[in-house]
């Protein structure tokens, strides 16, 4: 798993088994991925940008199943931008970490596996309300 800028988040490789039918790509919770699955869910058809939020307690998994998909990651301290565009790689994204989703492809789905069930209280939607948490939160490191 190849770290990047953001010590947290990581691009990594999907375990993919290709033979003459095609490619077969999977997935284990805690063995190929560092969380336990409670959430599955897919962005498509978008037309405008996602995200704009960070989780307080959600880790997360982002996959471009189809297309391509900009991602653009703040942990309070640096900015990391990635390209998604290959159903083999996923991206690892810690909870406390401002996530915009942008310039999807015609024709993009994105899928995303969580580590807790959805809870809007749980989710800070918007830039100064993430700042703020982080200024006022003792444990952010």
């Amino acid at each position: 798993m190849k770290q990047h800028l953001n010590s947290k988040s990581y691009i990594f490789d999907i375990r993919t088994v290709n033979d003459p039918r095609g490619g077969l790509s999977s997935i284990e919770a805690t063995i190929d991925i560092p969380i336990e699955i409670k959430r599955i869910f897919y962005m498509h058809h978008v037309v405008t940008d996602r995200g704009g939020h960070a989780h307080t307690d959600t880790d997360q998994v982002i996959i471009a199943m189809s297309g391509t998909i900009k991602i653009r990651l703040f942990d309070g301290n640096h900015t990391e931008e990635y390209i998604m565009d290959d159903c083999t790689k996923g991206l690892y994204v810690p909870r406390l970490t401002f996530i915009d989703l942008y310039d999807f492809s015609s024709g993009a789905v994105c899928l995303v596996l969580a580590n807790t069930h959805y809870d809007m209280r749980k989710s800070l939607r918007n830039m100064h309300d993430y700042l703020e948490y982080l200024k006022n939160t003792p444990h952010h490191e």
